[in-house]
């Protein structure tokens, strides 16, 4: 790999003993062994049956995606996530992501502090404008308020988020004078309002990144296509835009899609099909040619998006990422299109196992 960031651009040291290590998944409807898909019902239950092998496997994060179309079977991630919950005890609990713009804050926060109650202390959510729009029309959205939705809701969300009463007044919906909600999160150690952790997606947007500094919420970068590092400017300007609202932290994490083998060729093959499916199929939604072999090889080589290979490939792959970026987290979206369960359950398996320590050795050495 060619390292395209100066080492100026890069924090001095990631610390290997506070990183964190999670998974995503969109819930794509996932294919049997005759080669028939399965159910949305069926989909669900093993998104639950993997969040709870993740915790058994040594994976810190579970998020899940927000959805509303036929190929995808997670419309409310909190629901799901209540059920994983209800079976472990130390995996976290996130979205990937919330699709704010389209939702109410309020009722957001009502059922995400419920999933915090049952989790005890284990919720956390991404908010994100995302990348599907199906919800816009569903729920009575225009797109002509894209941007104005996210960031009214994004300025109301942080006053919820961080528990007490709120007073808030725009345009999208009715004002609020000093209400509390409820559930509230329980309150912390020393009897402060409790918080929701919350974190901001971003592709690619400088204003997206500076939004989320703004607000003081760590910064999750969405990496699905080009070299890890070209990124590197934006976790830079995320820290310099902490820095000058005054803000202690700064927080970065990254999410990349990829998939785990014993050897770099059975990775790749197991994935190809799926991936491939996947990516022309979205992409012919949004006027783009069905995807190619060597895109999905191109993906893969240098510092790529795509983290496919051996466990020790994709760690080294991870490693770079996170000492590119200054990150502290790295999510895997482990799930690509109607690739069948047991390969994700395999993938999670090597995941958990082995990368995620191999990962904090090489940051450490």
């Amino acid at each position: 790999m060619t390292d395209q960031t100066s080492a100026a651009e890069i924090p001095a040291e990631v610390d290997p003993n506070a990183l964190v290590f999670g998974i995503n998944t969109f819930g794509d409807l996932t294919q049997r062994a005759d080669g028939e898909l399965n159910s949305h019902a069926q989909t669900i239950r093993e998104i639950v049956e993997q969040g709870v092998f993740a915790e058994q496997v040594g994976i810190d994060l579970i998020g899940i995606g927000e959805h509303h179309r036929d190929d995808f079977a997670v419309s409310s991630p909190e629901m799901v996530l209540a059920a994983i919950a209800a079976q472990t005890e130390r995996i976290r609990l996130g979205s990937a992501v919330t699709v704010l713009s389209s939702d109410d804050p309020v009722r957001l926060y009502e059922r995400w502090s419920t999933l915090d109650a049952l989790s005890q202390r284990r919720a956390e959510i991404m908010i994100g404008r995302g990348s599907f729009t199906e919800s816009f029309p569903l729920f009575g959205f225009e797109m002509q308020d894209y941007e104005r939705l996210f960031e009214e809701k994004a300025q109301l969300w942080s006053q919820l988020a961080a528990g007490g009463p709120v007073t808030w007044t725009g345009s999208v919906r009715k004002p609020l004078t000093d209400v509390s909600v409820y559930p509230p999160v329980e309150p912390q150690a020393d009897g402060t309002p409790g918080v929701l952790p919350t974190a901001v997606a971003v592709g690619g947007s400088p204003e997206s990144v500076i939004r989320a500094a703004h607000y003081d919420f760590p910064l999750m970068l969405a990496i699905i296509g080009g070299g890890v590092s070209r990124f590197a400017p934006f976790a830079n300007l995320y820290r310099q835009a902490q820095a000058k609202f005054g803000h202690e932290t700064a927080t970065i994490g990254y999410h990349s899609p990829g998939h785990i083998a014993a050897t770099d060729a059975e990775a790749k093959e197991q994935l190809y099909e799926f991936w491939q499916a996947n990516t022309t199929r979205i992409g012919r939604e949004r006027g783009w040619p069905a995807a190619t072999r060597e895109q999905f090889e191109a993906g893969i080589e240098g510092d790529g998006a795509l983290h496919v290979g051996s466990p020790d490939t994709v760690a080294r792959k991870i490693a770079f990422g996170m000492r590119s970026l200054g990150a502290q987290r790295f999510d895997l979206k482990y799930q690509s299109g109607q690739m069948p369960h047991e390969y994700a359950m395999s993938s999670l398996k090597l995941y958990g196992e082995e990368v995620i320590p191999r990962v904090r050795e090489l940051l450490a050495d």
